[in-house]
């Protein structure tokens, strides 16, 4: 683990087991992220990409040691999670916390907004009295809400206030790395680019890392340093975004960028759309090889029988990416 890493995932497996008959026995496993390894840089956004199903939120979840992980290392400034008791994680959540998707479902209708923003501060034993009102009135500005709203309850508030309460509530503990899990795809799109507005402010304020997980590639492009695209458990390609946007190579994620609208008319008519066959194969039983061979628009023999490797193109380059067709 480098020194500038502050969270390392190795080979990390999540197998949720399926079953059948009358006593629950194990027939299969449904294999949602399988086999993954990434790192997330200080003070970086990583973003985190790819269609429903994947394995992206699940991946964000063992990360936080929400779901414990079938197999593999999760590191972070050099611990591992995984390794961990209770107590100690209990200690260790404090630095890493996680914004929901649903604005709508995550907040506890009984509570008042105050409430639910002060909370952590109370289950930490982080303040108490004046202090533990102080600081949540700060965290409601810092969310750019005013204070006096803390005595209303979430269906009193539009979708974006509530996901700005969501934010300041994982923020409450001042934590060092934030799991944003697809935080503005239930929103309408102008309070979509408020909220993305607002994260990046908190991340240079506050010197936050965060792991941004979405299945919009427009959405993921404004806010990450890096991009990393992940296909039925798999990671296929990571890069700096910029360089993922200018020169995708995995053949999923140059469709995936085929999908991606352009304003430009004529830039958009001119440019070749890619429309992927068949579905998402099941993830209790993938296909052999490659993952994505059986919609694959390049697919040859060693696709289907070979398992590629997520390699560095050269070294140095930060760009790795997982097809035997990319040499």
């Amino acid at each position: 683990m480098k020194d500038n890493h502050l969270v390392d995932v190795e080979k990390l497996y999540m197998y949720f087991p399926v079953t059948a008959g009358v006593l629950q026995r194990k027939v299969a496993d449904v294999k949602a992220v399988d086999g993954v390894s990434f790192y997330v840089i200080k003070g970086e956004t990583l973003g985190l990409v790819g269609e429903s199903g994947c394995g992206k939120t699940t991946t964000g979840r063992c990360i936080l040691q929400l779901y414990e992980g079938s197999k593999g290392k999760v590191l972070f400034e050099g611990i591992d999670l995984t390794n961990l008791k209770k107590e100690q994680m209990r200690r260790m959540r404090r630095n890493m916390q996680l914004i929901f998707q649903d604005p709508f479902a995550s907040l506890d209708p009984r509570m008042t907004a105050g409430e639910i923003i002060g909370e952590p501060l109370k289950v930490h034993g982080l303040a108490r009295g004046k202090e533990y009102k102080d600081q949540v009135a700060e965290l409601f500005r810092m969310v750019e809400l005013e204070p006096y709203m803390a005595d209303r309850y979430p269906h009193e508030f539009s979708g974006g206030q509530r996901q700005r309460i969501g934010i300041a509530r994982a923020l409450a503990v001042r934590p060092k790395f934030v799991v944003c899990d697809e935080p503005v795809s239930a929103l309408d799109v102008s309070i979509q680019a408020q909220i993305i507005i607002l994260l990046e402010k908190l991340r240079d304020e506050l010197g936050l890392t965060y792991l941004f997980i979405a299945h919009d590639l427009s959405v993921v492009r404004n806010i990450s340093d890096r991009v990393a695209v992940m296909y039925l458990g798999k990671i296929v390609e990571i890069t700096q975004a910029d360089e993922l946007y200018a020169n995708p190579l995995h053949p999923y994620t140059v469709a995936l960028l085929s999908a991606v609208p352009i304003p430009d008319p004529k830039v958009d008519r001119g440019r070749k759309r890619i429309i992927l066959r068949g579905d998402v194969p099941s993830p209790i039983n993938p296909p052999p090889g490659c993952r994505f061979n059986p919609r694959c628009y390049q697919a040859t023999d060693i696709c289907k029988e070979k398992e590629p490797e997520l390699r560095e193109l050269t070294p140095g380059s930060e760009h790795w990416v997982s097809c035997h067709l990319v040499q």
